[in-house]
């Protein structure tokens, strides 16, 4: 017999080799009908995996993203399937599951794939879903598998295989096809109850510019239809809410191959929008004890030696500066925290003085590939709203409650009421990956688990997310339409301070290391742009938005008096244009409903003899004819409504 601990910390007792399923089924036949996947001791199984020792058990469903990630993992090979039928020597890359549904790159040789057939590969997936097969897990030996694969001729599965070791590799079968997969995957196919396939790209074999390129299929799947026609809507919501079309219609910013792939241009109105999030924000951080600081954009390759980015990122950043001076080598900067580490070292602390705050916003750079740039969201270079905090051992905890509380605060100002919280720990299986003593990750991880509970968040744990220094807390926020996003980090790193032998001195008079604390409540401040623009669908707050008004004058007649209104609003930071334009007042009013200008002023004769203004709101609302002194005061009372940060 061997012991599984529920969630809920109770204890079963069953034979050695039950299934979570089995599991499932003894407590409810109801909820075993739901379950897709389980956890255990953290590690995601399929629900049929038999159990050999005493283990922690999680059960996924729907509801839980590990569930949705079984679900479309296994909707990925019965894609492949699918493709192996229609398209006989297919040869097949790696078939995720993605945030929502999955791809898979595919070698379809010189046929070209159009959207057009992608109907006809829904068709055969639901026909081999309709048998309601099973997935099979096999151990199997590199010998095996190798053989399997070369009689196939499938030279993207033997590439993967390289870096396998033997007695680590398993096939999945289902119906009459084999993968190569570590799994998880549902019970049967009879629980896919929905396909879509979404869309068509190119994609780089590894992701490298110099291999072959593949044909990426995306698509999405559900357990009801009703699920589909829901999502599907939100994809056409989406579209209309899309900051790359937003951004473009409202002149935030724009791109330029001259200056650079991934490298965001600025628009006036844009940099305006951005100079006022992070005056919010420094304004938030004076108040909290933050000290301003400024680095350059490039560091010498031995700063980044020294902080462990170069080991770790070296492949991903942009080609080193090389200068006259033989052996002397720069970089773009990748990360702002060695900069501040070097900051901190050029003073001696004493324990009283700790904590130490710095916060910049930093630009820095990451050669990202081509075909992964999307947007804002995905770009070469962009400025982090970074703080790096030095504190002793005693503080961590309260000040990383603290930084909590700058977060949650950022979060309401905007608007972004449904968000969890993420404890991204690090792969205890794989441990070769991140920098630190065992002892050190552990007081990490604790500190953050600590504080997220003192301040009762929701939370979900995952292993492997960690960042190669430490442990963090990362925000799962959801937007307008659901879709969840990263947005804030914070982590404890008792590591690069060893690095930099960083120290202050304690009461004792003896030096000793201080812990470091990275934070980034916007986090790429171009990514949560877009996020921001996206969730308001370029509605911001009225004290965010670039421009609060647009003054049309109906004809030339008024043109003199639209730009005195505009002298007195202005007094007040009350901003926008003035539409001069020779058009119908209908097509000046439809132009600033497409700019989403918050208020629209329209003068005429009676305005003009009245001294007053017609205003009206954006999507329609008419607030009549009020005083220029009316309008002040309405603005400006929405505007102070924002919450002050109150540490």
């Amino acid at each position: 017999m061997i012991n599984i601990t529920l969630p809920d910390g109770s204890i079963k007792k069953v034979e050695s080799g039950t299934s979570a399923m089995d599991i499932a089924i003894n407590i409810s036949e109801g909820l075993a009908r739901n379950v897709l996947s389980a956890s255990i001791n953290g590690e995601v199984w399929d629900a049929n995996r038999p159990i050999l020792q005493d283990a922690s058990l999680t059960l996924h469903t729907w509801n839980d993203q590990q569930g949705k990630k079984s679900f479309w993992h296994s909707s990925a090979h019965i894609m492949a399937e699918a493709l192996e039928a229609l398209y006989p020597g297919v040869k097949l890359g790696i078939g995720p599951a993605i945030d929502n549904g999955f791809y898979y790159d595919v070698d379809l040789g010189d046929h070209i794939l159009s959207a057009d057939e992608l109907p006809k590969i829904e068709n055969k997936m639901k026909e081999l879903i309709s048998n309601k097969v099973t997935f099979q897990r096999k151990n199997i030996s590199k010998e095996e598998a190798i053989a399997y694969f070369t009689n196939k001729g499938d030279e993207y599965k033997l590439e993967l295989l390289e870096d396998l070791k033997d007695g680590d590799i398993t096939f999945y079968t289902q119906g009459n096809f084999t993968d190569l997969c570590k799994g998880p995957h549902i019970p049967s196919s009879e629980k896919i109850k929905a396909i879509k396939l979404l869309n068509i790209a190119g994609a780089y074999w590894k992701g490298d510019e110099n291999r072959k390129q593949l044909t990426r299929i995306y698509g999405i799947t559900f357990p009801k239809q009703k699920d589909l026609k829901e999502y599907l809507m939100l994809l056409e919501e989406a579209k209309k809410r899309d900051h790359r079309k937003l951004g473009r219609e409202m002149e935030l910013f724009t791109f330029s191959q001259k200056v650079g792939q991934g490298l965001p241009l600025w628009l006036p109105k844009g940099a305006q929008l951005r100079e006022k999030l992070e005056n919010f924000l420094k304004k938030a951080q004076i108040d909290a004890g933050y000290l301003p600081v400024i680095t350059p954009h490039i560091g010498n390759k031995e700063l980044y030696v020294c902080s462990g980015h170069y080991e770790k990122y070296g492949d991903d950043s942009f080609q080193s500066i090389k200068t006259p001076n033989e052996g002397e080598e720069f970089f773009l900067k990748p990360m702002n925290c060695p900069h501040h580490c070097e900051i901190y070292k050029n003073k001696q602390y004493s324990y009283r003085d700790l904590p130490v705050r710095f916060a910049e916003f930093g630009t820095v750079y990451r050669y990202e590939q081509s075909g992964e740039l999307h947007g804002l969201t995905r770009v070469r270079g962009f400025t982090q709203d970074d703080a790096h905090l030095f504190v002793r051992p005693d503080q961590v905890k309260q000040e990383f409650i603290d930084v909590i509380n700058l977060v949650l605060y950022i979060f309401k100002a905007l608007g972004f009421e449904n968000y969890k919280a993420q404890i991204s720990l690090r792969d205890t299986e794989n441990k070769e990956k991140y920098i630190g003593s065992d002892e050190n990750w552990k007081k990490a991880e604790s500190a953050i688990i600590e504080a997220a509970n003192e301040k009762g968040l929701e939370t979900v744990i995952e292993y492997g997310e960690a960042a190669f220094y430490g442990p963090k807390l990362d925000f799962m926020v959801n937007d307008a339409l659901g879709r969840e996003w990263q947005l804030g980090t914070i982590q404890v790193d008792y590591n690069l301070p060893e690095r930099f032998e960083l120290e202050y001195t304690g009461a004792d008079n003896q030096k000793h290391r201080p812990v470091m604390i990275h934070r980034a409540p916007f986090g790429s401040m171009e990514r949560f742009v877009a996020i921001l623009i996206e969730h308001c669908g370029g509605n911001f707050p009225l004290w965010l938005t670039p421009e609060q008004i647009i003054i049309l004058p109906i004809s030339e007649k008024y043109h003199d008096y639209a730009e005195k209104v505009a002298q007195f609003l202005k007094k007040y930071d009350i901003c926008g244009p003035i539409d001069y334009r020779a058009e119908t007042t209908g097509r000046k009013i439809r132009d600033a409903e497409v700019s989403k200008y918050p208020y629209i002023i329209i003068l005429g004769e009676r305005e003009k003899n009245e001294k007053k203004i017609s205003v009206r709101k954006h999507g329609g609302e008419d607030l009549g004819s009020i005083s220029l002194e009316e309008f002040k005061d309405l603005i400006k009372s929405e505007i102070n409504k924002l919450i002050k940060f109150n540490n």
